[in-house]
């Protein structure tokens, strides 16, 4: 028999799956999605490996399989397909989208380990092989060792004086405890003393029990305990048990939940759709506070009733505590959470939950939609359009399309939701493509807040020149007299945006990056937020050797510290990237605000979405043409979005909401329709605007992006790329339509010593592009003038 695998570390030229032969030995464990070491290159070097096929060709030429890693496969017969549609449409390798479905802590690597060759007489070796013998047997890890005196250990290997075994190591054990059991050798005629006695009885009453669990019961120590497994009574064995699981009983119940007559109307037809036992899409179009999210729990009941599992991806970490605490009071622990704030070993013990069938709900960001759930009823995409569901590293996939191929496998609903989706999405519903469901009223008959924009080329023409004006400061007064909460949206961290010399003009930069750097008072520092450089404020101008420096551009910290002298008495919560990084983070803050910790909070776009906090009244926004005008053909839908999401936190229970947005721009159509909070307008509009400009969801797109120390180097590589591409698309002729645009430096050309410039061709997503754009990106791998250059390719 022959294993087809995939071998890790394989460049994408030369990668494809690999055969090997499996030893008569292994013939029962090597299976698909089971982990094997193979010998690979002409060292045949030992590499890990995952089995994809197993064929009944014989080829007495192919190497052998070494071990079996895995006692069952790590990933079912869906995944495994999985992985090789990532391969095809983000153009990485097989084992680059193994990666991506199996949690780190789950991952293998090799360890060297070397002893003496058996018949080998340690006598006979000289004084320095013995020596060099004695410090690889000694050392804990013989990897630096090997590093230092690698010509000699080889040398040794090649006299046949020591062997190397490669070792599998799994990055992180699971999680277990020790326990006690009554040994089957003990007897009872043994003597022991009271408290011995009393720990026995309750032994066996229990049929086991931990150490831990015994000390406490019989009011002991460790030492009667071991005193007992010394005397051969009991016998010690660890249980694995999971970091993760909290022993919640679900304290609601999903049937409780009362929906309006629109509601009502709208699950029923979902419902239908998943009962169809068919892959079905469906986008439900919901205005902030409508009920979406209880429309979601009902219908993951029904999918648990009907014995199937559900998945749950929200965006942001931020948004997972509210979701996690709703869901686990329905459910209880029939939940898994997936993202990346878990350890390495919460995220593996989260993963095997899923396995092993003990958890049916998976809620997480974009990485949870590969956990490895069985039998699936529906995936639920909450804020279907926001873009930290894609990838911005191999393999560069968006999570609604791994859904897709999800559901099309396991016969599932797709469910995507959204106050402001992505146009792709809304157009798609609007031409038949999904199911369209749309709620333009919010639950209970709460009203939408009232929305006022504020004009602020009128504040400083009237004197004001703060980031406040004055209807802002007056409504954020009469919310604190109120005891209402508020919540301030800027969407920039640190104090100021950049530092200025006064008398030439020149930004302080950052030496690695194309962008000036971020002035943080907490830390008194200037900080880069691409690369992380850091250092004190200058005192002297690099240039021209001034004295004085300006300060320009606001973020969060100097907002915060604005209305603290507004506001003395008013107690603020800043939400941000810098003081949200420890681990349970956003759940504490959150939780504080929501207990009326906090009057005011100000944040990024952390805040915007998906919470919910009923004495919420007042929203300010402040800086919105910062987001209007960047470069890129969907900083309109951004806004929109960005807009709508936020002012829909206001007055979402019976309290009246309202929202202040202020802005320089008044007139445009985006800050007035998003303040109206109208969705089909917007698309109306934006529509005809990607039509005009041919973007999607007219076409498809692209993106290459080349990057390399020398910026000559960089530039030539990428026209190169862009000449060999059109050359292999017209060879097609009609089948393989592209319009390239570029290349052209990035908008942040630099970043982290690097230089950096993009190619966008916008075509037809099919079958034979992704053939010219792999056949493309294999030139390239192949060319030695990319040999300094770091590229990719990602359909966007």
């Amino acid at each position: 028999m022959t294993a087809r695998i995939a071998v890790e570390n394989t460049l994408f030229a030369f990668d494809k799956l690999f055969s090997y032969d499996i030893p008569s030995g292994f013939s029962e464990r090597v299976l698909p999605g089971v982990r094997v070491v193979v010998p690979f290159g002409r060292g045949n070097t030992k590499r890990v490996g995952l089995v994809f096929e197993i064929t009944d060709e014989a080829d007495e030429k192919i190497k052998p399989i070494s071990a079996v890693i895995d006692e069952e496969p790590i990933i079912s017969e869906e995944l495994l397909k999985l992985c090789v549609w990532l391969r095809e449409n983000t153009f990485c390798t097989y084992f680059d989208s193994f990666r991506a479905i199996l949690p780190p802590g789950l991952s293998y690597s090799l360890k060297s380990r070397f002893s003496l060759a058996e018949g080998v007489d340690k006598q006979l070796l000289s004084d320095e092989d013995k020596m060099l013998l004695n410090m690889l047997l000694d050392a804990e890890s013989s990897v630096e060792l090997y590093a230092e005196r690698k010509g000699d250990i080889e040398k040794l290997i090649k006299q046949g004086i020591i062997v190397r075994e490669e070792i599998p190591k799994r990055r992180v054990g699971d999680e277990s405890v020790i326990m006690v059991r009554l040994s089957e050798s003990f007897d009872e005629a043994v003597k022991l003393s009271p408290k011995q006695k009393t720990a026995v009885e309750f032994v066996r009453e229990n049929e086991s029990a931990s150490i831990r669990e015994v000390c406490y019961a019989c009011a002991s120590t460790a030492a009667v305990v071991n005193r007992l497994i010394d005397k051969n009574v009991f016998e010690r064995f660890e249980h694995s048990v999971f970091r993760t699981e909290s022993g919640i009983e679900a304290s609601e119940n999903p049937e409780d939940i009362v929906f309006s007559p629109k509601q009502q109307d709208i699950f029923n037809g979902i419902l239908s759709l998943m009962n169809d036992d068919k892959p079905r899409c469906a986008l439900l179009r919901g205005v902030t506070g409508s009920g979406k999210t209880s429309i979601f729990v009902r219908l993951i009941n029904e999918a648990l009733k009907q014995g199937k599992t559900a998945m749950m991806l929200v965006p942001e970490i931020s948004l997972t505590p509210q979701m996690v605490g709703k869901f686990k009071r329905l459910f209880g622990e029939k939940i898994a959470i997936m993202h990346s704030s878990l350890s390495v070993g919460e995220r593996a013990d989260e993963y095997r939950r899923v396995k092993e069938g003990r958890a049916r709900i998976v809620i997480g960001t974009r990485s949870a939609v590969f956990a490895p759930v069985k039998n699936l009823g529906i995936i639920v995409i909450d804020e279907e359009g926001e873009q930290s569901y894609k990838s911005e590293n191999t393999p560069r996939y968006h999570a609604r399309e791994v859904a897709k191929q999800r559901c099309f496998a396991q016969n599932a609903l797709l469910l995507l939701a959204s106050a402001t989706p992505s146009l792709e999405s809304y157009y798609n519903a609007k031409n038949g493509r999904y199911s369209l469901f749309e709620i333009d009223e919010r639950y209970k008959n709460a009203v939408l807040p009232d929305v006022s924009i504020i004009d602020m080329r009128n504040e400083r023409q009237g004197g004001n020149m703060s980031d406040f004006s004055e209807p802002l400061v007056e409504a954020l007064e009469e919310n604190l007299s109120k005891g209402e909460q508020s919540i301030i949206l800027l969407n920039r961290r640190g104090y100021r945006t950049s530092v200025r010399c006064a008398q030439c003009g020149k930004p302080v930069e950052c030496p690695n990056c194309s962008l000036p750097l971020t002035y943080h008072k907490a830390n008194d520092s200037l900080i880069c937020h691409y690369c992380g450089f850091i250092k004190r404020p200058d005192k002297i101008c690099g240039r021209c050797g001034g004295h004085f420096f300006s300060m320009k551009g606001e973020g969060t910290q100097l907002v915060e510290d604005t209305l603290s002298q507004l506001f003395p008495s008013a107690r603020l919560l800043r939400m941000d990237a810098d003081t949200t990084s420890g681990k349970a983070a956003f759940e504490k803050r959150f939780s504080a605000f929501a207990n009326h910790e906090y009057d005011i909070m100000v944040g990024t776009q952390m805040i915007a979405k998906g919470l919910d906090f009923p004495d919420v009244t007042l929203v300010g926004v402040l800086k919105t043409d910062n987001l209007l005008y960047t470069a890129d053909y969907k900083a309109y839908e951004r806004t929109f979005s960005l807009i709508t999401q936020v002012v829909g936190r206001a007055g979402r229970a019976e309290k009246k909401g309202r929202a202040i947005i202020q802005t320089f721009s008044p007139e445009h159509f985006v800050i007035n329709l998003s303040a109206r909070q109208n969705y089909p307008a917007f698309y109306e509009e934006e529509i005809k605007l990607r039509d005009a400009i041919f973007c999607p969801p007219m076409c498809d797109i692209v993106e290459f992006g080349f990057s390399a120390v020398s910026e000559y180097a960089c530039a030539n590589a990428a026209r190169k790329f862009a000449r060999v591409l059109s050359e292999k698309a017209r060879a097609y002729g009609e089948r393989v339509p592209i319009r390239i645009l570029g290349p052209a430096p990035n908008v942040v050309g630099k970043i982290n010593g690097r230089y950096r410039f993009t190619l966008i061709v916008k075509c037809k997503n099919s079958p034979l592009l992704r053939k010219t754009v792999e056949e493309t990106l294999r030139f390239a791998y192949e060319d030695k003038e990319f040999e300094n250059i770091k590229f990719y390719g990602d359909i966007v």
